[in-house]
């Protein structure tokens, strides 16, 4: 609660600075039994977002140009490191203020959602959970307050979707590893200052044989593919990273030998909270743009927001929209309570990333043309939510995890 308090007040410093809308809280939506102050969280957030975030977040798009004093603030109000102990400065807090700020930061931008989602959950979280005191000092510390960011090795050119098909390898020596192969899509990439890497150590024991590492991006030996010129989330980098006989010492390990599936399992988990946020807020941000070009706009002698047909997307739109943020908060209620949330992060991304979809479809339907062009943020917002249903774990997948678990439960 302190740590909650801290960074409210901090957000709140940040607000007061400048004129905020009238309408700004109205469309907060508030989920039952959701804490009081979890729910300043998001109200200071969103503020933050409007003010900080929205107004840019074309200009980002547009010039594939990264945030970095945006993400610079983010860590000094304590978003960069959110569920880290104050130790290793961090904010202490919780998955559900981490899904809550995830979707207003994403409401506002999702470029830099994405930037804000990689370094809590795929970044840090597995170096706070798996690491050593050394490798927590070196790796979270630094990387809490904004001035650098990480970066999550995982896929590779031959398979995305296959985390235990690692080709990458981590050849044993006397004095630590070397490193071989090529990691694909990785976002932050190219602002990354360090990065967790998966890599094969024994192939004869297939997904158990694979290791988790985490080094610096100077390191010799690696390097960066191209930028990837992308669809959507162009504020964030995406690009290879390249292995060639990178030399890195034992204490590179995260964990045990053996552990990097795990590890990488254990991780997406919580990162597919993060992502069913940004998806929500995606979702969010598209539905307010079409409810607000449709109050305008006028049809037959009346605002096409009084028509039957605009009203039922409108319904049908705020329905899986708000399904979606229930089966988040009860993943990241889960989570917080020390249960298993695999199936219910599979569902709550699942959901979230389909809902982000479907809304933005619909937000462009209903701005018909004006929703096809760059002078509304309506086809941004579609191109965004796009890649929700890719990345950590495709929707294909997480029916897969869902339905093992569903079936397991019921056959067991």
């Amino acid at each position: 609660m302190r740590n909650i308090n801290t960074l409210v007040g901090k957000l709140c410093a940040l607000n007061t600075r400048r004129t905020l809308s009238k309408t700004l809280y109205r469309n907060v939506s508030v989920v039952a039994s959701l804490p009081e102050s979890h729910e300043m969280l998001r109200t200071s957030v969103r503020a933050f977002a409007e003010n900080e975030l929205k107004p840019i977040a074309a200009k980002i798009d547009r010039e594939h140009l990264y945030p970095k004093k945006q993400v610079k603030t983010m860590g000094e109000l304590g978003l960069m490191a959110i569920m880290i102990s104050e130790e290793y400065g961090g904010t202490g807090m919780d998955y559900l203020a981490y899904l809550i700020a995830m979707e207003e930061v994403s409401r506002g931008c999702a470029s830099t959602g994405v930037i804000l989602s990689v370094n809590n959950s795929l970044y840090i979280a597995p170096i706070n959970k798996f690491g050593n005191e050394e490798q927590k000092q070196k790796y979270i510390g630094n990387f809490a307050n904004g001035d650098r960011v990480g970066c999550f090795a995982l896929s590779e050119p031959g398979n995305g979707s296959d985390a235990g098909a690692a080709s990458t390898t981590a050849r044993k020596t006397s004095s630590g590893y070397v490193l071989n192969g090529t990691k694909a899509w990785i976002t932050n990439a190219f602002e990354a200052e360090a990065v967790v890497v998966f890599a094969t150590t024994d192939k004869s024991l297939k997904h158990k044989g694979i290791s988790a590492f985490v080094l610096p991006m100077s390191t010799k030996g690696v390097s960066l593919g191209k930028k990837e010129d992308k669809l959507g989330i162009r504020g964030s980098s995406t690009c290879s990273i390249i292995f060639e006989d990178c030399e890195v010492p034992e204490e590179a390990l995260l964990g045990q030998p053996g552990y990097g599936f795990k590890i990488a399992m254990k991780t997406l988990d919580g990162g597919r909270i993060g992502i069913a946020g940004q998806a929500l807020g995606i979702g969010q941000a598209a539905l307010e743009c079409a409810i607000g070009y449709a109050k305008d706009r006028k049809a037959f002698g009346n605002s096409i927001l009084k028509l039957q047909t605009i009203q039922n997307k409108i319904a049908d739109m705020s329905v899986r929209l708000e399904s979606a943020r229930l089966l988040s908060h009860r993943a990241a209620a889960l989570a917080d309570a020390g249960k298993p949330f695999s199936k219910e992060a599979a569902m709550a991304k699942l959901a979230a990333s389909e809902a982000a979809t479907y809304v933005s479809h619909q937000a462009i339907q209903i701005l018909g043309g004006m929703g096809y062009v760059s002078d509304m943020p309506a086809e941004r917002h579609y191109r965004d939510a796009r890649i929700t249903e890719i990345y950590e774990g495709t929707s294909e997948i997480q029916r897969l995890v869902i339905a093992n678990s569903v079936i397991k439960e019921h056959t067991s």
